[in-house]
């Protein structure tokens, strides 16, 4: 019995096609604990996505497992709900529609149609969307598109929740808000959140620890660097705090001797 809330234990991944064998992971092991915001970063091809979809059940690893809660992941599951960078969103169906058709998959034998109707109005609200509950995808902006997957994923109560690079293809306006939102909704509700991210400030800001991925292929984690900020974070107020300063160049510093070391193999 795995002691943290998750556990990726001795995860191996191989690619085959063919004759031809890409590993992309090589030992990776994370515990993590509930109520915790776990940022994962490093450079590209580092299998920051694999492991992310490994934990979502999405695929298998070769060798090694993922423990939640007591239970080992096989599968998908609603346990584990996964925003990506782009949002998912049915074009067909309403803001609304598109948070009723994951509520109704997980709840629509536990709960009444009435209490299905709360639920969804109570998580638009969380993200400040209720105003947009009858338009469409294509009618509402890019941020408001990704409010909306955040609220569906949020509405099947997840242990854990999987966010892939949510906020890197919006502007920097709009990212800076939704992170604001986030800190905000995970601070109310001390839900378990694993993120990717390439943007380092970002990762400094939202999380409790950075894991630090080494470079592809056979990639593992190179370091774990603990944030210890006070919550809630004001991005303004952490701009003058040497503390966030010293967490962003020890994060910047890595990455840097990560790329360089590919330069010099090259």
């Amino acid at each position: 019995m795995s002691k943290h809330y998750l556990s990726i234990e001795g995860v191996f991944k191989t690619f085959t096609r063919g004759n031809l064998s890409s590993q992309v992971l090589s030992d990776v092991n994370l515990g993590v604990e509930r109520g915790e915001y776990i940022s994962i970063i490093g450079h590209s091809g580092c299998g920051k996505s694999t492991v992310l979809n490994i934990v979502a059940g999405l695929i298998d690893p070769t060798e090694g497992c993922v423990i939640l809660d007591g239970k080992e992941v096989r599968g998908p599951g609603p346990e584990r709900s996964l925003v990506f960078q782009n949002h998912s969103l049915l074009p067909w169906l309403t803001v609304w529609e598109n948070v009723e058709i994951a509520v109704n998959k997980v709840f629509g034998r536990s709960m009444s149609r009435a209490e299905r109707e709360d639920w969804i109005r109570h998580n638009l609200k969380m993200v400040h969307m209720e105003h947009a509950m009858y338009k469409r995808p294509g009618e509402i902006s890019g941020g408001m598109k990704q409010r909306v997957g955040i609220a569906r994923a949020l509405a099947m109560q997840p242990k854990v929740l999987l966010l892939d690079e949510p906020f890197g293809a919006l502007d920097a306006l709009t990212r800076a808000h939704l992170q604001d939102e986030v800190m905000r909704i995970q601070n109310d509700l001390q839900n378990t959140v694993i993120m990717i991210t390439h943007d380092v400030d970002e990762a400094v800001l939202l999380s409790d620890r950075i894991v630090m991925m080494t470079n592809g292929p056979s990639a593992t984690i190179g370091e774990v660097l603990k944030i210890d900020l006070p919550r809630p974070r004001e991005r303004i107020e952490l701009a003058d705090d040497p503390r966030y300063n010293q967490y962003r160049q020890a994060v910047l510093r890595f990455l840097y001797e990560k790329q360089r070391n590919v330069a010099a193999s090259a």
